[in-house]
């Protein structure tokens, strides 16, 4: 393309465009414009070529230009390319995709509202626990327990529910029912306990909160079993999960599972809840679901919560335009259809091994990094200056951000989250790619390390 076409390409989007969760320092420097994808890899205005190590996003699990799920949508939209999913109507791609999600949902979910973001997913999810209630008689049950440090979405329900202050900031005062309680992060504790000896007071502290509020008046916890990206993928104590679910059915509260970026095979099973055997009474899952070929998201509960809608007067008083959009639901049983037909959840399971095995030996060699977690394909490198007293780095010096822009120019996308570098890429990760990616990574942890003197 023309130098001065391009020029006005990124001229034109930084003056019409917001970008979400914009930088301004970065737009300043070099906007970025994408014009093609294939596998692990896209290709930006200038012709430039970059592996992409968190899969557009936490979506493209599948990988960019599967001719499979370009076919499934062309063929949809020369049929039928749209009818919502309103009032008494369905679609056959809409009714079948809701039938795979009960083949692969674990438990007894298979009952699926379906929407279009991960936010919408996990407002509908909290509706749908306040309605359930509702209809049963239980008009007290008015609260949703979440947890601080987790995310749930950003529109005013989902940011309401997003226990971290920098989403919420510009936005209180904020849905007055949400209650936080205390995360579950052993790397970062919020007491600054050792796992061997905490007792697991993260989990008595969010038991006495529901005592506090009383469990009478809590429709229901919502929870991101593996917590994401904006903390780098801390695993759950062992028994957490298991101990929470017999609290909640002690007490009647509904278990509400954000499976958004988990969810689709990621972390070796299908689900992540999945590796507990924890069941969730509603089960949010979006990004990976439609693999970013379409926008698609869903509440997923059981039939025992949506028989109480089935009545008529008890309807679920939710909805929108596009939710359950007809190609989008296409797209997203060809990109199931893949995961399922390449084996890709146990893909996972042997390409995690590998990244994990080197991600550690990079833990013993460099002391700056002081944490390596998380499971499959998720992730994370915790940065510190000190690993033992977990002394943050000096953020003015920017270490993430220094790392990212260094793999950048050398042909690599990586996600950081201040001094934790994300990893989540495409499940069809190869091996030779998942070397470029590790070895890119050792080699601007060394450069940093002398750069800084660190």
């Amino acid at each position: 393309m023309d130098p001065n076409q391009i020029k006005k390409l990124k001229t034109t989007a930084v003056n019409n465009i917001i970008t979400h969760f914009a930088d301004n320092k970065d737009l300043a420097q070099n906007p970025k414009i994408f014009t093609k994808g294939k596998g692990c890899y896209l290709y930006d205005v200038e012709g430039n070529k970059y592996l992409d190590t968190f899969a557009s996003l936490l979506t493209t699990v599948c990988g960019h230009g599967r001719e499979e799920i370009i076919q499934a949508a062309h063929q949809q939209m020369k049929a039928l390319e749209f009818f919502p999913n309103y009032h008494d109507s369905f679609t056959v791609p809409l009714i079948n995709l809701s039938e795979k999600l009960a083949e692969i949902s674990p438990g007894d979910l298979g009952v699926s509202f379906f929407v279009n973001s991960g936010s919408e997913a996990n407002e509908t999810a909290a509706k749908m626990a306040l309605q359930y209630h509702w209809e049963r008689g239980e008009k007290t049950r008015r609260k949703i327990i979440a947890r601080r440090y987790s995310y749930h979405g950003t529109t005013m329900g989902g940011v309401s529910m997003t226990g971290i202050p920098w989403f919420r900031e510009y936005f209180e005062p904020l849905l007055s029912n949400v209650k936080f309680g205390m995360s579950a992060q052993c790397f970062n504790c919020e007491l600054g306990l050792e796992r061997k000896t905490c007792g697991m007071l993260c989990l008595t502290s969010l038991k006495k909160l529901i005592e506090w509020e009383g469990p009478e008046s809590v429709a229901a916890i919502i929870m991101d079993p593996l917590p994401g990206s904006n903390v780098g993928y801390p695993l759950p104590p062992d028994g957490y999960l298991e101990e929470l679910r017999e609290f909640c059915d002690a007490h009647g509260i509904l278990m509400i599972f954000d499976e958004i970026q988990t969810g689709f095979g990621k972390t070796g099973k299908m689900f992540f809840c999945e590796h507990s055997g924890v069941v969730p009474d509603i089960m949010t899952i979006g990004k990976a679901f439609s693999g970013g070929y379409l926008p698609l998201a869903a509440a997923i509960t059981t039939p025992k919560i949506a028989e109480v809608f089935s009545e008529p007067g008890s309807e679920f008083r939710s909805g929108s335009t596009y939710g359950g959009h007809t190609t989008a639901c296409a797209t997203s049983l060809a990109n199931i259809e893949i995961i399922q037909k390449e084996g890709l959840v146990e893909r996972a399971v042997e390409m995690g091994a590998y990244i994990k095995n080197r991600l550690d030996k990079m833990s013993e060699k460099y002391d700056i990094v002081a944490s390596v977690r998380g499971i499959g394909m998720l992730w994370a490198v915790e940065l510190l200056a000190d690993r033992k007293s977990k002394t943050p780095l000096d953020k003015n010096l920017n270490i993430g951000t220094w790392i990212r822009d260094y793999c950048w120019e050398r042909g690599m996308i990586l996600r950081n989250n201040g001094d934790i570098l994300v990893i989540a890429p495409a499940l069809v990760l190869s091996k030779e790619e998942a070397n470029f990616m590790l070895n890119l990574i050792e080699e601007s942890i060394e450069k940093v390390i002398k750069a800084f003197k660190l």
